[in-house]
């Protein structure tokens, strides 16, 4: 079942001699339960076409299709809600609140919300993401694999229906990385979300179901591994 689709999405900066194409009429869908990589050099568009997916960012031009309703027709609080919601961002830097703990930073996206969490449910995230005994533990006690790991969980404590990383493991050592890409593995069978990863490691690339290669802001290839 498609949760997720673009059509001739398109981004551009600056006017005149400064102008420039980040995206140019980018097109795909993504299944239920995916896991696509998007690979390219550095300024190929990824980033900025993760950022639009994510409603962090708009198009000049195009539609972004989330389980059927068209993403940037909403307004400024409905998209508000559906970063909250419907998307879970991970980025390669962690951006975790020194003065918060785990649990703390985890539930962040409720609290901006004005939910509360499922104390089963963030019991079971945190086992999973094995943090239980990290719970109170400020980011500064925390290893770099463990501070990614809170900004995983902070990322699927909504449940959202599409995961998005963005180099996530570009600070960390192999096997710190290794670990964190077996988590997102992971979590993409047991949560069924659907999961797309911005990376440059071609052997991270190849353990998703899909491809996506950019350059020069356009999908050159894409290639099914499933």
């Amino acid at each position: 079942m498609e949760i997720l689709r673009c059509e001739g999405l398109s981004k551009v900066y600056g006017q005149g001699e400064a102008r420039v194409e980040a995206l140019k009429e980018v097109s795909f869908s993504l299944e239920k339960g995916s896991f696509t990589a998007i690979v390219g050099p550095s300024g190929s568009g990824k980033s900025t076409l993760l950022h639009i997916l994510g409603g962090v960012e708009t198009p000049t031009s195009g539609k972004l299709f989330v389980d059927g309703a068209d993403v940037f027709s909403r307004n400024r609080t409905q998209l508000a809600i559906y970063r909250r919601r419907q998307v879970g961002l991970i980025y390669q830097f962690y951006n975790l609140i020194p003065v918060l703990d785990v649990t703390e930073n985890i539930l962040m996206p409720l609290r901006l919300d004005g939910r509360r969490a499922d104390p089963g449910h963030l019991k079971e995230l945190m086992r999973f993401l094995g943090l239980e005994q990290r719970a109170r533990h400020l980011p500064s006690q925390l290893s770099g694999g463990q501070q990614q790991r809170v900004s995983i969980g902070r990322a699927l404590i909504n449940a959202p229906a599409v995961v998005l990383a963005d180099e996530p493991t570009g600070n960390l050592d192999n096997e710190n990385s290794r670990r964190i890409v077996e988590l997102l593995k992971a979590s993409n069978r047991k949560y069924h979300q659907t999961l797309v990863v911005i990376t440059h490691d071609e052997e991270i690339a190849l353990q998703a179901g899909r491809i996506l290669r950019m350059e020069d802001g356009r999908i050159v290839s894409d290639e099914r591994l499933d």
